[in-house]
C-alpha cells in the first residue's frame, strides 16, 4: 500500500502516522489487492478557535475503479482518524461487495437477435 499523510496545520508525529498507519491497516485489510494510493489529510478547520474542528479525509485510489473518499470532522484528531479509518473500511467493503454480487460483463459486443422465419 502506497499511503501519504499530509498536515500542513501542525507538525506530524511518529504517533499520529503510526496511529494512521495502523487504523487504516486495519480497516483496508480485505481490499489489499485493489487498493493502490492511500492519500490522508488531517487538518484544523477552526485553527486556534477551538470546537469540533479536527478533520481527517481519507482518499483510496483503486484499480480500474473510482477513488473511495470519506471525511469525518471530530474534536479529537485521534477520533476523527477511527472514524474516518471504519467508514473507509466499510466503504471498500461495499465496493468488493458489488463486484463480486455484479461482476463486470466482457466489453465484447453481443451478438444482435435474429428474426425467426416461418
Amino acid at each position: 500500500m502506497n499511503l501519504k499523510i499530509q498536515a500542513p496545520d501542525f507538525p506530524l508525529t511518529d504517533g499520529l502516522r503510526q496511529h494512521v498507519s495502523l487504523r487504516l491497516a486495519h480497516a483496508l485489510n480485505n481490499g489489499r489487492d485493489v487498493v493502490t494510493r492511500i492519500v490522508v489529510h488531517l487538518s484544523d478547520v477552526n485553527g486556534l478557535r477551538g470546537g469540533e474542528d479536527k478533520c481527517c479525509s481519507i482518499e483510496v485510489r483503486l484499480k480500474g475503479a473510482p477513488a473511495l473518499i470519506v471525511e469525518d470532522i471530530q474534536t479529537d484528531l485521534y477520533l476523527a482518524i477511527d472514524r474516518a479509518s471504519e467508514r473507509i473500511g466499510r466503504a471498500l467493503d461495499r465496493h468488493l461487495a458489488r463486484q463480486r454480487d455484479f461482476p463486470m460483463v466482457s466489453s465484447s459486443r453481443p451478438e444482435p437477435f435474429s428474426e425467426e422465419t416461418p
